[in-house]
């Protein structure tokens, strides 16, 4: 491919942004807060500043968390839900559960900031969409424009959430068909795919692979086993860099 996968995938996240992220009829626009809230996209780098200097790992957990809204049923902000007595939010679906969905006080500390500047105009999905655009340019990744506008969903789906979100045991069959659901190629998928150069797997996902698969490299195996012990339940929740090169630096590694 021509292009490298850092730039195919600003290409590509912005298509995501156009076509999928739209959820209401608002014409989306980047100059959207220009006059309303015109220090927004400033308030969101700098309290993003201060999360990925606090923890680096937060840049890659905010774009998953991106990601995650955006696949059910636009980017609307419905993956922050709460549940409540008639609604059951989106964060006990199986890719979410256990913990791994993480950075939602950040987000709420972006919104507390933004709040203070211009109170009640910005969605949480806008600032999740500019949130997780700066986590990737403050890990050396690209940058891109996004388009702001979105209403926020008063509505969740635990249903739909399970069936589109990838479970960590997709095999490629299955991720071209929940990424095709949305209108996006092989080549989409695997630029989208190349975002894993940033963020830690836990090990209850890829403990089998460490201990089972033959067709793996055994120092690499090995140095694995040293923080995912093979009993389940003993360290679940203990991390490994996706990228092994340059886990805090996204680049074209992965």
């Amino acid at each position: 491919m021509a292009l490298k996968l850092v730039e195919y995938f600003c290409i590509t996240l912005r298509f995501i942004m156009v076509y999928i992220c739209v959820s209401s009829n608002a014409q989306l626009s980047t100059n959207f807060y220009a006059s309303s809230c015109p220090k927004l996209q400033t308030i969101v780098l700098n309290t993003m500043k201060q999360a990925v200097n606090k923890e680096q790992r937060m840049g890659a957990l905010i774009l998953r968390l991106h990601f995650h809204d955006c696949f059910v049923n636009g980017c609307d902000g419905s993956i922050l839900l709460e549940d409540t007595s008639s609604l059951t939010g989106e964060k006990t679906a199986f890719a979410n559960r256990g913990g791994s969905a993480r950075g939602f006080e950040v987000l709420d500390a972006i919104k507390t900031n933004v709040e203070a500047s211009c109170n009640a105009t910005v969605s949480c999905a806008d600032i999740h969409a500019l949130a997780a655009r700066d986590g990737v340019v403050l890990l050396g990744g690209p940058t891109w424009n996004v388009p702001l506008g979105r209403r926020d969903s008063t509505t969740a789906s635990l249903t739909t959430a399970n069936a589109n979100l990838p479970p960590p045991t997709s095999n490629l069959s299955n991720l071209n068909t929940l990424f095709g659901r949305h209108g996006l190629t092989i080549q989409e998928m695997t630029t989208l795919s190349g975002a894993h150069t940033i963020g830690q797997a836990r090990c209850i996902n890829f403990r089998a692979h460490v201990y089972n698969d033959t067709n793996i490299d055994p120092s690499f195996a090995a140095l694995r086993r040293t923080n995912c012990l093979s009993s389940a339940g003993s360290g679940d929740n203990n991390t490994a860099p996706l990228d092994l090169k340059t886990p805090i630096k996204f680049d074209n590694n992965y």
